[in-house]
Parts: C-alpha cells; sequence; structure tokens
C-alpha cells in the first residue's frame, strides 16, 4: 500500500513521521503494530565457511550481523515462543515478522530451508517472512521455493540483500566477496519472481564520500526495491574493521553530521520506499565506534528535530 499524499502539500500521511518507516507500513497493511522476532537458523556464509573466505566481511561481528537472535542451538520452533515472550513482556504485541538475521540465510539445502522457514511461518502470530542473505546466494530453486511458501501459506516473504555499497573499490575494502553488478542482478531476478527486497547500505565505510553514499543510494532507489536499511556504519569490536581502525583510524561521523546527512538523503528517497532503518545502533558491549550511536532514542529524536527544522519530508526532492 503507497502512501495518501495531501494535495495542498504533496507531503504524504505518514502517521505523523516525516518518512516512510516501517512501522506506518505495518500499520497501514496489517491495521496494527507488528513487531520482528530476530531467529538463528544455524546458517553458515560462504565468506566464512571457506568457500570466499574465513573471516566473513571487515565489518561482520562473530554473530554475523545477528547479535540480537535467538540461540541458534535451539530449533526454529523452540526459539519462536522465547522471543514472542521476550517482546511481549513489554509491549502488547499480537502479531510478528519471523526475521532470520544472522549469517546468509539462503546458504543450505533447499530441504532444510523449505523446513526451517516453514516452521517459522506455521504460526498464525507470525505474519511475514523477511530472509537477510548475500546477492550471491539466490540460485533459481530457493526463489522458487520462496514463491512455493508465499503461495501454500498465503504470507508476504520478503528478501533482505546486504548491498552495504555500489562502489566496487568499498566492496573490496570491506572484502564482500561480490560486485554491485552482481546486487542489480539479484535485484532484478528478486522482482521477476515478485518478491519484495529491503536493500542495506552502509553509510560511512572508510574513505567513502557524503557524495558517494548518495550516489548508492540513488542507484539502489532505481532499482524495483521496495524498502531501504540505512545503516550507520559501526565499528565492532574483534572485527577486522575495529584492527584497521585502531592502527590507523580513520573518519567517523559525529553525531550531529550523520543526523543532518541522514535528512538530506532521505529528501531525495521517492516517498514509496520503505525506510527500515535510518540509523542502528550496535551492540553496547562491542561498539568501539561512534559511541554516540549507542542511544538511538536521542539520535532519532535529532533527525526528527532536523526535519522540522528544515521543514522537509522524505521525496520532496525526488
Amino acid at each position: 500500500m503507497k502512501p495518501d499524499i495531501t494535495a495542498d502539500t504533496q507531503r504524504p500521511d505518514w502517521l505523523g513521521k516525516p518518512y516512510y518507516s516501517l512501522d506506518c507500513y505495518l500499520k497501514q497493511n496489517f491495521g496494527e503494530k507488528i513487531y520482528r522476532l530476530s531467529l538463528d537458523g544455524g546458517f553458515s556464509c560462504p565468506n566464512r565457511d571457506g568457500t570466499l573466505g574465513t573471516r566473513g566481511c571487515s565489518f561482520c561481528s562473530a554473530g554475523g550481523s545477528g547479535d540480537f537472535a535467538a540461540d541458534r542451538s535451539r530449533s526454529v520452533t523452540e526459539q519462536l515462543p522465547e522471543a514472542k515472550s521476550r517482546i511481549s513482556a513489554k509491549t502488547n504485541a499480537r502479531h510478528f515478522i519471523a526475521y532470520f538475521q544472522a549469517y546468509t540465510n539462503t546458504y543450505a539445502d533447499i530441504s532444510y530451508l523449505r523446513t526451517v522457514f516453514s516452521e517459522a511461518l506455521k504460526p498464525e502470530e507470525i505474519v511475514a517472512l523477511s530472509i537477510a542473505t548475500r546477492v550471491d546466494c539466490l540460485p533459481d530453486e530457493v526463489l522458487h521455493l520462496l514463491c512455493e511458501l508465499r503461495d501454500a501459506f498465503h504470507k508476504p516473504v520478503w528478501i533482505e540483500l546486504g548491498v552495504q555499497s555500489t562502489f566496487d573499490v568499498s566492496l573490496r575494502r570491506i572484502r564482500s566477496g561480490f560486485t554491485y553488478a552482481d546486487c542489480e542482478q539479484a535485484i532484478l531476478r528478486l522482482h521477476k519472481y515478485d518478491i519484495p527486497v529491503i536493500a542495506h547500505l552502509i553509510l560511512g565505510l572508510p574513505d567513502e564520500t557524503p557524495s558517494q553514499m548518495q550516489q548508492s543510494i540513488a542507484r539502489i532507489c532505481s532499482l524495483p526495491v521496495t524498502g531501504l536499511k540505512l545503516q550507520l556504519l559501526h565499528i565492532l569490536e574483534g572485527t577486522d574493521l575495529a584492527a584497521e581502525y585502531e592502527s590507523a583510524p580513520f573518519p567517523v561521523f559525529s553525531e550531529e553530521e550523520y543526523c543532518q546527512f541522514i535528512v538530506t538523503c532521505i529528501e531525495h528517497i521517492p516517498p514509496h520506499i520503505v525506510l527500515h532503518r535510518i540509523t542502528g545502533d550496535g551492540p553496547k558491549r562491542l561498539l568501539i565506534a561512534p559511541l554516540w550511536s549507542g542511544n538511538k532514542k536521542h539520535v532519532l529524536n535529532r533527525i526528527h528535530a532536523i526535519f522540522r527544522e528544515r521543514n522537509t519530508w522524505q521525496g520532496k526532492l525526488s
């Protein structure tokens, strides 16, 4: 569902926010607030199992970006009630998105994928499945399976793609193991199968200029994606990026720089694209820099204040 646009201002109605947030999208489509349950399917990654490398991307922690996920030693069926109880203890949540986040969640035998994804989709209170993966781990048999599951359970199935940057020099530096051309091809193939794509981009990668970051956002927005996750670069303890930062520190965003910059970026993002994230907060026990990002609520409040100060919103300049 696309947001309504008020004729007198051309500013869409996003339930009081200056951008099309995931929360707004979910309330429009499901009629209530929906929460994500982070699950761990026990997956590996070709950048860790020796296929492409053994240390992962340079920014990736030991948890494979799933530091907030459930216990991978337990089955998905066991993880679901545990994850629900943690959220329900703080909210009145009734419905959820099953989110496979840690490592590469389509990197396994097709029979195993069918089993764990079906387990996640089976409960009535699960309204959608979101799967984080790499652009080079989407063979046709996986795409066929995703369509099969979507049609069998009558629930949306989303793919979250870790693009990170559209500049190959940056992708090589962070040791991604793929090119931007690979990303484009993956997004177009997913679109052909009518599978919604949420693209992840990291803002603040070493040696990338603000202009390049904006170019990456523009390139991704020109492709058939339904959502974006704009992730501030986090330097986490135990990663190769942390070792690089400590031996030869590179500039990172200050809080005000980032808040001003993200508003500028969002002004140019088309209003139909859902923003699943506009900052992010890494695990505090691992966070080396930027430390200010640990107070996510404060950062979001400042971003919203800048939108008001500028009298602007998502897509105003698109």
